[in-house]
Order: structure tokens, then C-alpha cells, then sequence
């Protein structure tokens, strides 16, 4: 398991920008959420995708899930419907922009005769949790029978959240660890330049980033911060020690999820999983296991920045380049861990407890999260500056952060923007940002 995890390990010539985001699905008609059946359900939006696009099918129980291409990107299944984009290992920002516009470009060829559109934000702005549809996946199943033992809100993460993540490489175990608490540290101002969740149930919330407080009551056995990363010694052992301890929510056998929920993936080792004694597992099930944890930052053969709301294209290529800025370059990740390295466990933790109601405004060491991340962006700008990748304008990838500095430069998140809009022109009428801001 240590050599599956250390295997991630690569020159600099070869670390790549692997960028997901999530989308909710709406009827134009009625803004409901689609279900995965009938002529205008997300299956048929599958397998129109598949059929006009060249992505081929997986299938799980009779009902297509996912799809895929032979560059390693996919398209998947969010609970409720939200569709995902997994996309391939690239080079440079500008492929990553050209890839996430592709996406959109054929999702859209699909949705629009179905009477179908998107929405990027971070948390469903209208309907209620009753209100979600559920696709017809066996993980899906059993966390959802699962997760209200947890804690009162990883039904709503399931069904009601959207993210925004960029998986990043790193050289060695020396590299991972620079990389890994820099980027922990920092996830909370990531979660405040990127915050926009500010409406719940039709309404405003109370919160900057309401997804990013759904997060702290969802499970507390596999999310937060996760304080040993900053321990002296820390290296893919000590977060193998963790992972081993988050407890399993399933085994996966011959296309079928069976139950292990809150069961010890030690025991499963030893061969005394309870339903599966005798069996051991393979390398599959731990990568599988690998995935069941949420930290802010979840380590596989790369690492997962995981802190940011979705939003609109131009957001979607801002957060990968706000990461490749700081972490891809040795200079600009040595200033951003000056910027954090003396943060103490409280003050992380605070951070990280403030910012989803306050964000950008969130008070820290006399001043606000808005100067820590001015200061993050110029650091990423630099960094970005120097990686020198043009694209066929010859323009760096310095252009893909723009949207951040406008809203930092402005005092504003992207959340303040929809609330000045709800109080405003839309007079209260939640409808509008389906129309406004849908893909």
C-alpha cells in the first residue's frame, strides 16, 4: 500500500494538472433537478453524450453511469444527478480551459433539445433535500443509509453540494509533504475566493460557503484538517496509519456493492472482515478505500485539492491555476509556506470554522482572509510566470486568475455577487440564477 502510494511519485518534467468539477443538472421548464429516468433524465443525457460524442459507456446494474475516453478522462455520477467531469493528466492551464469549454460545448449540444441546463455553485440554490432525485448506484445506496448516523448533514453533501478540484503530482515523500501542508493550510482561503453557496432552500443561508459548512457535519470519522500532516515525521506511512482507520463503506465484488459500513479495512487485512473472513484485499479495494475519505485535502498517487465551491467556466480554470501557481513552482511554494508555516493548530482550525460564514471578510491576525489571499494570488501569479507556459497568443497562464483578482480587488466573493443580485434586480426571486448563470 505504501509502494501504491508512493508509485504517484514523478519528475517535474512529468507532473501533470488533472481538473474536476461538478454541475447541477435543471428542467428549463420548471428548474426541477432531472431524474435519471425518461427522455429528459440524466441516463438519456448519458447515452446522448455517448452516441454524438465518442465516449465509451460503463454500466453498473443494467443503468449506464458513467462514461469514459482512452486519455483517462469521465464523466460520472454525482447522488443527485450533478454531473462530474474527471479530466485527463494535461500539461498546461490552456489545455485544461480548452478541455473543461469542450465539456461544456457537448454537454450542451445534449441538454439543449432535452430542455435541459447546468448550473455551477456550490450548493443547490432552490430545492429542498426531499426534492433531489438519486441515481441508481450501489455505492450511492448504502451511504445514503449511512451517512444520517454521522451526522445531521451528509445526505445534503451527497445531494445539494458542487465542487471544483484540481489533483496535483508531486516529485518524493519530501515533496508530498511541502506540498500537501502548504495547500492544507491554505485550503480555508481557497474556500473564501472561490465562495458561492449563499442560498439554501430559496433563500439566503447566512453563509459565504454554505458547502463548506455541510462539510463539518458529515462525518467526522473522514473530513476536516487533519492536524498530523503538520507533525514532525509525517510521510505516506503516518497517512496510511489514518486511511487504514477511516471506517469502510463497502467491498466491491464482480460488479456489486456489498455492505461494510463503519467496518475496520485492519480487519480486512488480517482476514477477519466480518461477511468476507478468509478473504484479503487487493490493491483495488484500497484505492477504492482511498476515496471514502474527505479531508480537505485527500492524498491517492497525487493530491486532491479539494476546498473550492463550483461556478462558471472561467472559475473552473481559475482554481488549477491558483494551485499549479503555488505548488509547481519551488520559489512560489516556498512563499506560501512562509505565508502559513507558523499558523498554529487553533488558528487552522478557526480559519477553517470562520471562513464558511464570513469568507473573504473573515478576520485573522488583525486583518482579513482577503489580504492572506491577495497575497496567495500574487504568489501563484509569479509562480505561473516562471513555469512560462504561452499559449498560441503567446499570453502565460497568469490570465486564468483573473477572475480571482477582480473579486478580491473588489472586496467581494462570488456569493456577495448573487446576494447583491437576490436583494436587487431579482426582488427576492431565486428563479433568476438558473437563468442567468447557467453554462
Amino acid at each position: 500500500m505504501l509502494d501504491f502510494m508512493a508509485g504517484g511519485c514523478r519528475t517535474p518534467a512529468q507532473w501533470r494538472i488533472g481538473t474536476e468539477h461538478e454541475k447541477f443538472g435543471f428542467r428549463n421548464d420548471d428548474l426541477r433537478p432531472p431524474p435519471y429516468e425518461g427522455e429528459r433524465g440524466i441516463g438519456a443525457l448519458l447515452e446522448g453524450i455517448a452516441a454524438s460524442h465518442g465516449w465509451e459507456r460503463i454500466h453498473e446494474g443494467g443503468h449506464l453511469i458513467a462514461l469514459k475516453r482512452p486519455d483517462g478522462s469521465s464523466i460520472t455520477l454525482e447522488p443527485a444527478g450533478q454531473l462530474e467531469l474527471s479530466g485527463a493528466q494535461l500539461e498546461t492551464l490552456h489545455q485544461t480551459c480548452c478541455e473543461v469549454e469542450g465539456h461544456l460545448r457537448e454537454v450542451r449540444s445534449i441538454a439543449e433539445p432535452m430542455g435541459l441546463g447546468f448550473l455551477g455553485m456550490g450548493f443547490q440554490p432552490k430545492w429542498k433535500r426531499a426534492d433531489m432525485p438519486w441515481m441508481p448506484k450501489g455505492r450511492y445506496g448504502l451511504m445514503q443509509a449511512y451517512m444520517p448516523t454521522r451526522g445531521s448533514l451528509g445526505l445534503d453533501m451527497m445531494t445539494r453540494t458542487c465542487t471544483v478540484q484540481v489533483n496535483l503530482d508531486f516529485a518524493d515523500e519530501a515533496d508530498m509533504v511541502r506540498k500537501f501542508r502548504v495547500s492544507l493550510a491554505l485550503q480555508p482561503v481557497a474556500t473564501a475566493l472561490f465562495a458561492d453557496s449563499p442560498f439554501t432552500d430559496g433563500v439566503p443561508n447566512g453563509y459565504q460557503s454554505y458547502r463548506s459548512q455541510v462539510w463539518t457535519d458529515t462525518d467526522p470519522d473522514r473530513t476536516g484538517l487533519i492536524d498530523f500532516v503538520f507533525e514532525d515525521g509525517f510521510g505516506f506511512e503516518r497517512y496510511l496509519d489514518y486511511i487504514l482507520d477511516v471506517p469502510m463503506y463497502f467491498v466491491y465484488r464482480e460488479g456489486t456493492y456489498h455492505n461494510a459500513l463503519g467496518l475496520s479495512f485492519r480487519d480486512f487485512l488480517a482476514g477477519r472482515l466480518a461477511g468476507f473472513e478468509g478473504q484479503r484485499p487487493t490493491l483495488a479495494d484500497f484505492s477504492d478505500h482511498l476515496t471514502t475519505a474527505f479531508p480537505e485535502v485527500r492524498l491517492k498517487r497525487y493530491l486532491e485539492m479539494r476546498g473550492a465551491d463550483s461556478g462558471p467556466w472561467n472559475r473552473i480554470c481559475a482554481l488549477p491555476a491558483l494551485w499549479v501557481g503555488l505548488l509547481y513552482d519551488s520559489a512560489a511554494l516556498d512563499a506560501a509556506w512562509d505565508l502559513c508555516k507558523d499558523w498554529s493548530i487553533e488558528e487552522r482550525q478557526q480559519l477553517r470554522a470562520d471562513v464558511p460564514k464570513h469568507g473573504l471578510r473573515t478576520p485573522f491576525r488583525g486583518e482579513s482572509v482577503r489580504a492572506i489571499g491577495e497575497r496567495m494570488l500574487a504568489i501563484a501569479a509569479e509562480g505561473l510566470r516562471r513555469r512560462g507556459r504561452l499559449n498560441r497568443n503567446g499570453v502565460d497562464e497568469r490570465i486564468y486568475l483573473e477572475p480571482l483578482l477582480e473579486f478580491t480587488h473588489a472586496g467581494i466573493s462570488p456569493a456577495d455577487r448573487k446576494l447583491a443580485l437576490y436583494h436587487g434586480a431579482w426582488q427576492g426571486n431565486i428563479d433568476r440564477v438558473f437563468r442567468e448563470f447557467a453554462y
